[in-house]
Formats: C-alpha cells, sequence, structure tokens
C-alpha cells in the first residue's frame, strides 16, 4: 500500500508521486484509487488500488539495488541482437515497459554497446535517451542524490 507523498514508479513511465487515494463508484462498486502525477510531465493516472501488481506499479528502488543496476551496467561480455532494428526497437520496448529496473539497465547497456558497432536508427536514439532518464532519475531519488551526479556516474561506466 502506497500512501499520498510515497513515490512510486509506473512502467514506462516513471517516477510519481501519489497525490491522492480516491475512492470512485465503477459499475455500481465502490472502488478505490490512487491519482499518481508523473514527476517529469506532470500527467496524471488513476491505478486501481487491487490492480497495483498487474498494473507493475512498484516503490523506488533500494540502494542496495543501486548497485546491481550499475554491475548490469558495466556487463560488457552481452551478446547484442543483431535482428533489424525495428525488431530490436519492439523487444526493447517491451522490456522499458515491464518497469523493472532492471530491464531498463540491460536496454541502456546493450543500446550504448551497439552505439560503437553501428548507428543507431533514430527510435533507437530515443529510446537510449528514455531508458538512460528513466534510470537517472530512480536512482537519484534512491540514492538522495542530484540527478546530474547520477548522470555523470552512469557516464563514467559506459566511458570505461
Amino acid at each position: 500500500m502506497f500512501k499520498v507523498g510515497d513515490n512510486a514508479v509506473y512502467p514506462a513511465h516513471g517516477v510519481a508521486i501519489v497525490k491522492r487515494i480516491e475512492e470512485k463508484d465503477v459499475g455500481g462498486k465502490k472502488k478505490k484509487f490512487y491519482v499518481l502525477q508523473v514527476i517529469e510531465n506532470q500527467m496524471t493516472i488513476m491505478v486501481p488500488t487491487d490492480n497495483v501488481a498487474s498494473v507493475g506499479l512498484r516503490e523506488i528502488i533500494s540502494t542496495k539495488d543501486v548497485k546491481t543496476v550499475y554491475d548490469i551496467l558495466k556487463e560488457r561480455n552481452v551478446k547484442i541482437d543483431q535482428t533489424t532494428w525495428n525488431r530490436r526497437y519492439r523487444e526493447y520496448m517491451e522490456k522499458i515497459k515491464t518497469g523493472s529496473i532492471f530491464e531498463i539497465a540491460e536496454v541502456l547497456r546493450n543500446l550504448f554497446l551497439l552505439r560503437h558497432s553501428k548507428d543507431l536508427s533514430f527510435g533507437e536514439r530515443k529510446m537510449l535517451d528514455q531508458a538512460k532518464h528513466l534510470l537517472v532519475k530512480e536512482i537519484s531519488l534512491a540514492k538522495r542524490a542530484p540527478e546530474a551526479s547520477v548522470e555523470e556516474e552512469i557516464q563514467t561506466i559506459f566511458a570505461s
């Protein structure tokens, strides 16, 4: 259960704040909803409280999980899918939509590594930016660190 003011991660949209918990009449039944506001674009999302797991709404990762994310980013011995860019794009978008920070870290790492061997399509470049942004926002909240310093840490990982 989330409380008003809590941060939560909504898959593919990133970190949101629980603004309020509302009760609405849906099909003759009273249902409770979390009213979320996505930090990045101020979009409002309503999630039924009994649907949290199926939607993929989750808490911000722990500081222990941040190390795991960094380990994923540092891994270089991975096989990059050499299929067509649009198939790769669909596969990576599915990973982003899961909302799993670890899947998003894999997407960022794979696109970064791929960028060194070939030009990324426009969609892949946008996806790389989206994955980086989702990671930076959540890690900065988990570590209680400025986004700029988290972005620097990620750049350092990829520079090595």
